[in-house]
């Protein structure tokens, strides 16, 4: 009689938990994997999926717009919140039939149940209400947006996980927060006709990010009717009689929308989740603690994706859960590399990066050479459009190795796709020189800009 149930148990069946349970099922292990809600977690249900599909919806009206200088003469036009919500529907459970099939054919045994520890190799299946053992749990349960517990009237707010599901489209809302949420659904609402206001308690938007870039978006937003009040927080929120919402701000102001969306971070779905009776330790921040190789300080239970401490970002759950079954189940030690990971922001326009953004570049290194362009698209010398693409690389004044990219324009995330391998590659701005433009394209910039537009030396620019 075998020792355990399974040789891994997954909990969680979002990107990260559904890669882990199908590779390791697939080399004839016996796994299985619960999931309270539906598989494909946040990125295919409720994020970066849903999202992109409303992203492509809110820049339909700017071609319509941008069409009569190409000679078109666009006719009538009108948007269904709700025609968009049902095909956004269809295809997310159509992506969800994927990842259950993926699982099925590799022989996972696939529970539809909340699944919390219940000792250090033990699984607690409730609606089941049994128990079941496993040599290796893992725990890839992600997050969950954070609230605003202590602000009065707080709980008629939605959050990104109820935005997708909302019956019908918002005349006005107000979004609170600055970061990749709250930047590109202020995008979408507004690209979609609806009046949008975003306040931040930060200075500027986008908080971690180039300043060029973070000053470059933020001049974009308000260009596109975009409210942006900074270094505020709401501090009160109430119904009125015609069913609005007030807003009272900590400035002074007060906001009235039809809808009001947090979108302020995320936390680690560890409550409830059994990790002090298997005495998984947990961070200050609610994460599960774990090594290089994502195992916790418990002999058989590791945690991967946004429950863990890392960088929530699902291509990184899935790369994490990838060095996982390499480790433990191919004999292969291997360690994520969390190092130069490209990222883009779908906001209008977007935004594609990938290392060091100048502050911190001219805190690590002493002599920076730094190339910065911005120019109008030649897609905008006829549609009259007043957007400006911005590019900019950050260069080692002594190595000439590229030390950050970032770009917002149209198409910026699949560039900085293409510009993570370049970088992992240390490649040099001589590189770059050497290489032939293709002309006419936004990113031929990129290979073009020969000299600097000055530089840094020891923290003070040189112009």
């Amino acid at each position: 009689m075998a020792e355990f149930d399974y040789d891994l148990f997954v909990i969680g069946g979002g990107s990260g938990g559904v890669r882990a349970g199908r590779l390791a099922a697939s080399m004839g292990n016996k796994v299985g994997i619960a999931e309270e809600f539906r598989y494909g977690g946040t990125c295919v249900i409720r994020g970066c999926v849903p999202k992109k599909l409303m992203v492509y919806a809110s820049h339909f009206r700017e071609s319509f717009e941008d069409s009569a200088g190409f000679g078109w003469e666009p006719g009538n036009s009108s948007f269904d919140w709700s025609k968009l919500i049902a095909n956004k529907d269809r295809e997310i459970t159509r992506l969800e039939g994927m990842y259950r099939g993926g699982l099925d054919n590799a022989k996972a045994e696939i529970f539809d149940t909340r699944a919390i520890l219940e000792g250090k190799n033990q699984v607690r299946l409730l609606n089941e209400d049994r128990v079941v053992t496993a040599k290796r749990i893992l725990i890839a349960v992600g997050g969950t947006p954070l609230r605003l517990a202590q602000i009065p009237g707080e709980e008629m707010c939605i959050t990104s996980d109820d935005v997708f599901d909302l019956k019908k489209q918002p005349k006005s809302v107000v979004i609170f927060g600055g970061g990749y949420i709250a930047v590109e659904f202020a995008g979408i609402f507004n690209g979609l006709g609806t009046d949008t206001t975003l306040v931040y308690r930060g200075d500027r938007i986008l908080r971690k990010f180039d300043n060029d870039l973070r000053g470059s978006l933020h001049e974009e937003y308000e260009k596109k009717g975009i409210r942006i009040i900074c270094n505020a927080v709401p501090e009160r929120i109430s119904r009125q009689r015609d069913n609005e919402l007030s807003v009272s701000l900590s400035n002074g102001e007060i906001v009235n929308a039809e809808q009001a969306m947090l979108a302020i971070g995320r936390i680690p779905l560890t409550e409830g989740l059994g990790l002090d009776a298997a005495g998984v330790e947990r961070r200050w921040s609610g994460h599960i603690a774990v090594d290089e190789y994502s195992k916790t300080n418990v002999e058989g239970i590791w945690a991967v994706g946004d429950v863990s401490d890392r960088v929530p970002l699902t291509p990184v759950a899935i790369h994490e859960s990838m060095c996982f079954i390499e480790t433990e189940f191919k004999n292969n030690p291997t360690t994520p590399d969390h190092d130069l990971i490209a990222t883009a922001v779908f906001s209008q326009p977007e935004i594609g990066t990938v290392g060091l953004g100048e502050d911190e570049a001219a805190e690590r290194y002493k002599n920076l050479d730094i190339y910065l362009t911005r120019f109008r698209p030649m897609k905008h010398t006829l549609s009259g459009r007043d957007e400006k693409t911005m590019m900019k690389i950050i260069v080692c004044g002594n190595s000439d190795k590229v030390l950050g990219m970032h770009i917002l324009g149209e198409a910026a995330g699949e560039m900085a796709q293409i510009l993570g391998i370049l970088l992992k590659m240390n490649a040099t701005k001589s590189d770059f020189d050497r290489t032939m433009a293709i002309h006419p394209t936004a990113a031929e910039e990129l290979v073009t800009m020969y000299e600097p537009s000055y530089r840094i030396a020891n923290g003070k620019r040189i112009d």
